[in-house]
C-alpha cells in the first residue's frame, strides 16, 4: 500500500514536469482573417481555408482587392468612384445578378476612378451572369452559350480625355447612367489620362436592358486616355455592342468580339486611339448588326482626332442572317488598315459609306467626301483591306420606311459608287490568328474558334 502511494506520487510528478516542457507541436488551422473558417489559435496554415462569395453593391469607399479565392456577385451598379482603386487577382470570377433598369448590374469605373486587373492566359479574368454555372478554377461554364446574352449588364470605364459631343461639349453623361448620379460624366482635355489596366479579361453573356431600346454593352469606353492599359479582352455573348468608344485615345491591342447583338466594334465621338489585333466573329441568332460601325466627331470640338484599326477580321461564320461588313456614318474619319471582311458564308457583304447632298447635289462633308478627297487630303483611308465591294447610300434614304424615302439625288448617289470602290480598292488584308490568340477565353475553351 505505501509501495502504490509512493509510485502515484512519482507518476504525479512525472506528469507535471512533462506539462512545464515548452511544446515544439504548431496547431494547424485556417489563418487568413477574410476566411469564413479563420482560427486565430492557428500558428500554421493548413490549407483549408473556406471563402465565402463575396456581394458588392453600389460605390466603394475605399481601395479594394478581389482575390480569386471566392466569387464576387454584383448586384446593381457597383461604382469605383474618383481617387479609388479596385485591384482584381487574376483567376478572379465576378457574376453580375439579374435585373433591369435602375436595377441592372454593372461595374462602372467613374472619372478619376481605377481598375487594375491583369489577368493571365493560364489564370483569365472573367465576368459573366450568376445564371453562369463557372466555378473557381474553370476558364468556361457549361450552361449558357455564344447565343445567351442580356443576363446582366457589363464594364463601363470613363476617363478625362478629349471627346467630340453634341452641342460643342468637351464632356458628357454616359447613356444608361442617370446625370443626376454624378458618376456617369466623362471627357476632358488630358489625351494621357489613366483609368488602370485590362488585360486578359473576359466579358461574357452581358447586355442588360437599361431602357427603351437602351442596353449596356460588353466594354464601354468613355473619354478614356492613352495612360490606360487595355489589351488581351474577350467580349463573349453580348446583346448590344462588343466594345464602343465614345470618344478618348485609349488604345486596344488584341481584342475579340464573338456574337455579339448589335456591333463589334462601335466608334463614336470621334475616339482617335488604335485597335491593334482584333477579330469580330459574328453569326445569326442574337440580331447581329455591323461588324464596324464608325461615327466621327458630333459637335464642335475635338475634331482633328483621327482613329487607326488595323490588323484584324470581321467575320460571318453562319449561311444565314443579317450582319454586315461595316458601316462608315456621319463625318467618319481614320484608317482602316491590313483588315479582313470575309461574308461569304451570306454571298459577301459590302463596306458601307455615308454621305449627304445640299440642295444643287453636292456631296455634304461626311464618310463618302473624306473617302474619295483628293490623294493626300482623305481622311479616311482605307489601306489593304479584303471585302467584296462598296456601297453608298444617303443619309436621308430609307427604302425600309413606309412609305419609302428615297434619295434626292439619285443621279449622284449612282456616280459616287464606282467613285468609291475606285478610292477603296481591295486588298489581301488580314490573316490574324485569333484561334491561336484566344484559346484562353470561352470561345477558345469551347472549340468555337
Amino acid at each position: 500500500m505505501k509501495r502504490s502511494y509512493l509510485n502515484f506520487v512519482a507518476v504525479l510528478g512525472l506528469s507535471a514536469s512533462i506539462a512545464l516542457l515548452p511544446s515544439c507541436a504548431k496547431k494547424e488551422g485556417c489563418t487568413d482573417p477574410t476566411a469564413s473558417n479563420y482560427d486565430a489559435d492557428a500558428d500554421k496554415d493548413n490549407g483549408n481555408c473556406v471563402y465565402d462569395d463575396a456581394i458588392k453593391t453600389g460605390e466603394l469607399t475605399a481601395d479594394e482587392t478581389w482575390d480569386a479565392s471566392r466569387i464576387y456577385y454584383l448586384q446593381g451598379r457597383v461604382v469605383v468612384p474618383s481617387g479609388v482603386t479596385l485591384t482584381i487577382a487574376a483567376g478572379a470570377i465576378i457574376k453580375g445578378n439579374l435585373g433591369t433598369e435602375t436595377n441592372a448590374s454593372a461595374l462602372v469605373v467613374a472619372k478619376g476612378g481605377r481598375i487594375v486587373a491583369q489577368g493571365t492566359a493560364s489564370n483569365p479574368i472573367i465576368f459573366t451572369s450568376e445564371l453562369d454555372n463557372i466555378e473557381i478554377g474553370e476558364k468556361a461554364g457549361t450552361n449558357l452559350t455564344k447565343t445567351d446574352n442580356e443576363k446582366w449588364g457589363g464594364i463601363i470605364i470613363l476617363g478625362n480625355a478629349p471627346i467630340s459631343a453634341e452641342n460643342g461639349d468637351v464632356s458628357a453623361n454616359i447613356e444608361g447612367i442617370p446625370a443626376n448620379l454624378g458618376y456617369g460624366v466623362y471627357g476632358g482635355s488630358d489625351a494621357a489620362d489613366d483609368s488602370g489596366i485590362l488585360n486578359y479579361v473576359s466579358i461574357r453573356h452581358g447586355g442588360i436592358t437599361i431602357g427603351e431600346g437602351n442596353e449596356l454593352n460588353g466594354l464601354t469606353l468613355g473619354g478614356v486616355g492613352t495612360g490606360t492599359t487595355i489589351s488581351n479582352i474577350e467580349i463573349y455573348a453580348t446583346l448590344d455592342d462588343g466594345i464602343e468608344f465614345f470618344g478618348g485615345t485609349v488604345n486596344v491591342s488584341n481584342a475579340l468580339v464573338f456574337f455579339q447583338g448589335d456591333d463589334g466594334l462601335d466608334v463614336d465621338q470621334n475616339y482617335s486611339g488604335t485597335v491593334d489585333g482584333f477579330a469580330v466573329i459574328h453569326g445569326d441568332g442574337i440580331g447581329t448588326d455591323e461588324g464596324l460601325e464608325i461615327d466621327g466627331p458630333e459637335g464642335t470640338t475635338n475634331l482633328n482626332g483621327q482613329f487607326t484599326i488595323k490588323n484584324g477580321i470581321c467575320l460571318y461564320i453562319d449561311a444565314t442572317g443579317s450582319g454586315s461588313a461595316a458601316d462608315f456614318k456621319s463625318k467618319a474619319q481614320g484608317t482602316i488598315e491590313n483588315v479582313t471582311f470575309d461574308y461569304s458564308a451570306l454571298g459577301g457583304k459590302s463596306v458601307k459609306f455615308r454621305t449627304g447632298f445640299d440642295g444643287t447635289c453636292a456631296h455634304k462633308n461626311d464618310a463618302y467626301k473624306y473617302l474619295t478627297a483628293p490623294s493626300g487630303a482623305q481622311s479616311l483611308v482605307l489601306t489593304n483591306c479584303s471585302f467584296s465591294g462598296v456601297a453608298v447610300y444617303d443619309a436621308l434614304e430609307n427604302l425600309s420606311a413606309t412609305p419609302p424615302v428615297p434619295t434626292t439625288c439619285p443621279t449622284e448617289l449612282t456616280a459616287s459608287q464606282s467613285t468609291a470602290a475606285g478610292a477603296a480598292t481591295s486588298g489581301s488584308g488580314s490573316s490574324y490568328g485569333y484561334a491561336s490568340i484566344f484559346n484562353w477565353g470561352a470561345a477558345g475553351t469551347r472549340g468555337e474558334l
